[in-house]
């Protein structure tokens, strides 16, 4: 009797718990296009000099705020007082910046794209005290910064490098052969900019008189045109791209002396088929430091370079079997007083942090451990205290972590489980933690330095309100076996009222490129895959090998073959799925954007039997195609290595497609270019194959506004007519 009663009460509960998933709120496309579930962040935050206190701009006030308590201090500059003296009216600001001494501000308006990163802006300068504001200078400007002493700006236009005195307004032109499509100085080619990540190619030295600077000469790199519609005639685009196995940029170093008005080349080596990922000032104002790779990126190199007369010397070097990835190794920090400087490396397996001194000799590894620095975020050296974020609970979480400068004293800053990303103050005796999981919304909260929480900033209650209302589904994490024998991470989206006993279609979500990770134990909002949850799909997605965040064996195993392994652990990811109990294996589908177009395109060729339709977005369809930076990493030139580039592009499977296909791309994409689309069209025309597909206008390789609207749209009803 007493075991029936349980189960009665159970059924009651369980009866309950539908009754409560049934009355949940049902949600469209639009809700979600619309906002409905935005999410609210900390933005625009400036810390100050001293850590003591922070900025942030409120209704186009910049508000000062002590960070101890979180309470407003004053109002440094007013958005009524920062008025053009051109139009009389305050200006619509993009961005600002304090000069070091924090008398002055600078003001970006009008901020416009060149590409995916770079841009040009009108500048203005605030004086704080007077609040008077004058405009930078003519045009637009980009990358316009202060001088650490304040006393001047540094700017680009028109391929050329700048500054301008603060104090009498004079403006020195530092060069003059800048030409489109020919010289740039003081800013980075596209490729730079696409795979290096910076565009800002000029730095103040120490000191105030020194600016370091890149030229790059493009002159025989060949020209992509892009077609831009809408006007009775197509315009051309011509920009320099070097594709795979073609020319680069040559590259120059040169150090500009202020008091002497002398440029002073820098000697980077013979070779010019090289790269310079990255130069820095070391703390000394005549030594400038330098990274230098080969071209195949397997060797890289620090050089330290005299800045009064061009002489260098190499005080490090790495090298692999594979590559060497400068996302894994951009943790350069040089110590007070030049008394060293900490590097990461991969040598032992794993990205950690190392000691070296001056010369380059290891005084020590800093980090230990079978899991990966993910971010090095600086040293305080009074303390000898550093911090940094990694994945030592969980490749799928991100925790933050100080230890000391002598490997000793390891502390874990965060205990809430998720992904923590912090940003601290300039003193590093504080930090921002923005903070979420799988099962919770994003929160910001301001902590010192020792991890103890000051103020919760953002908790998003109404988001964490409305989510609760809605029919939305949960991440659950799963493990993934295939026959290799390694074990992948992956997630699955259910369905808010998932029924274990009925059968599901899934729509596997994809991107598998070298080094990414889209399985993570953080809240990512919600997109348009989740309409489908409503309607009946499971949403899954799985980081194949070649991914992130699980050490570098793992990471490099797809090196000089990509498509290979990355596409068979989605054919058995999507296997082992279509055996779990509730999942109807002949609906399996799946959707990829850029390197996860590419992986979508080979899915439904290779894997034709397993996936029945799928989404292939901006796709890389020949790696011939694509830039010289990014390919070559990972595959060498194509003159070393025609089979790595051929073996596994979807324009060589084109005749194996079965399943439904909708192909996508933005005609003005300059990054992963519309020849691909065109190309992998033509190879399914010829085998006869049918499909969808559709581009977007003029649209770059992430489609926005309207467009990107109006693509949702097109994606959801895709998959519910066709899985």
């Amino acid at each position: 009797m007493k075991k029936f009663l349980t189960l009665f009460i159970v059924l009651i509960l369980l009866s309950f718990e539908n009754l409560s998933a049934q009355q949940k709120k049902p949600f469209t496309l639009d809700d979600i296009q619309n906002g409905l579930f935005k999410t609210e962040s900390v933005n625009g935050l400036n810390w100050m000099n001293d850590g003591q206190y922070y900025t942030d701009v409120i209704k186009g006030n910049i508000i000062k705020y002590e960070v101890k308590n979180g309470v407003e201090v004053e109002v440094i500059a007013k958005g009524s007082d920062i008025i053009s003296t051109e139009t009389n009216k305050p200006i619509e600001f993009d961005n600002y910046k304090f000069s070091k001494d924090e008398t002055k501000i600078l003001f970006s308006a009008e901020t416009e794209h060149i590409y995916r990163h770079s841009t040009k802006s009108i500048y203005y300068v605030y004086d704080i005290k007077n609040k008077k504001l004058h405009r930078l200078s003519k045009g637009k400007q980009s990358y316009a910064t202060f001088s650490p002493d304040g006393s001047k700006i540094a700017f680009c236009r028109d391929n050329n490098l700048f500054f301008i005195n603060l104090e009498d307004k004079a403006e020195k032109q530092i060069t003059q052969d800048g030409e489109l499509n020919k010289i740039i100085n003081g800013s980075t080619d596209w490729v730079y900019e696409e795979e290096f990540s910076f565009t800002k190619a000029f730095f103040w030295s120490p000191e105030s008189n020194k600016i370091a600077y890149y030229t790059f000469d493009e002159s025989d790199v060949k020209e992509y045109n892009l077609q831009k519609w809408g006007n009775l005639y197509p315009t051309d685009y011509k920009f320099k791209y070097p594709k795979a196995g073609e020319k680069n940029s040559t590259i120059k170093i040169s150090v500009y002396n202020i008091n002497i008005s002398k440029n002073t080349k820098i000697d980077i080596g013979s070779e010019t088929d090289i790269y310079i990922p990255r130069i820095t000032w070391t703390t000394d104002n005549n030594l400038l430091s330098i990274k230098r790779m080969n071209r195949l990126q397997n060797k890289l190199e620090i050089l330290h370079a005299d800045a009064n007369n061009g002489t260098s010397t190499i005080v490090f070097s790495e090298t692999s079997k594979t590559y060497v990835d400068l996302e894994y190794t951009d943790d350069l920090t040089y110590l007070d007083n030049n008394k060293g400087f900490i590097q990461s490396s991969e040598k032992s397996g794993f990205k950690h942090l190392y000691l070296f001194d001056m010369t380059g000799k290891q005084i020590r590894q800093i980090t230990i451990g079978n899991w990966e620095v993910k971010e090095f975020y600086g040293i305080d050296e009074k303390s000898q205290t550093l911090f940094f974020t990694s994945t030592e609970v969980s490749p799928i979480e991100s925790r933050l972590y100080s230890i000391n400068l002598s490997g000793k004293d390891k502390k874990k800053l965060t205990n809430a489980k998720g992904v923590h990303t912090p940003s601290f103050s300039g003193d590093l005796k504080y930090y921002m933690d923005y903070h979420s999981s799988s099962d919770g919304v994003l929160k910001v909260s301001l902590h010192k330095a020792d991890g103890m929480l000051i103020k919760a900033l953002e908790e998003n209650f109404k988001l964490k309100d409305k989510l609760d209302q809605y029919a939305l589904g949960k991440k659950e994490f799963i493990k993934v076996p295939i026959p290799s024998g390694e074990i992948l991470n992956g997630y699955l989206i259910k369905p808010s009222d998932f029924d274990a006993n009925k059968k599901y279609p899934v729509l596997m979500h994809v991107y598998g490129g070298p080094g990414s990770q889209q399985v993570l134990d953080g809240y990512a909002g919600v997109n348009w895959m989740q309409v489908l949850t409503e309607q009946g799909y499971i949403i899954a997605c799985v980081d194949n090998r070649g991914t992130g965040a699980r050490g570098k064996e793992f990471r490099t195993i797809t090196y000089a073959n990509l498509g290979k392994l990355e596409v068979q652990d989605q054919i058995d990811a999507a296997k082992y799925i279509g055996t779990l109990p509730y999942v109807d294996k002949n609906r399996i589908g799946i959707s990829g954007w850029s390197y996860g177009g590419y992986m979508s395109a080979l899915c439904l060729t290779i894997g034709a039997d397993v996936f029945k339709a799928g989404i292939v977005g901006a796709p890389v369809t020949n790696w011939r195609f694509y830039d010289s930076i990014y390919t070559e990493r990972y595959l060498k030139t194509p003159q070393e290595n025609a089979e790595g580039y051929d073996n596994f592009s979807p324009v060589t499977h084109a005749g194996k497609l079965k399943g439904k296909m909708l192909l996508i791309h933005g005609t003005g994409d300059d990054n992963v270019h519309f020849q691909n689309s065109i190309t992998f069209v033509d190879a399914l025309v010829k085998a006869g194959k049918q499909f969808e597909v559709f581009y977007y206008p003029n649209q770059t390789h992430g489609v926005n506004g309207y467009s990107k609207i109006h693509m949702n749209k097109l994606m959801l009803n895709f998959v519910l007519k066709n899985l």
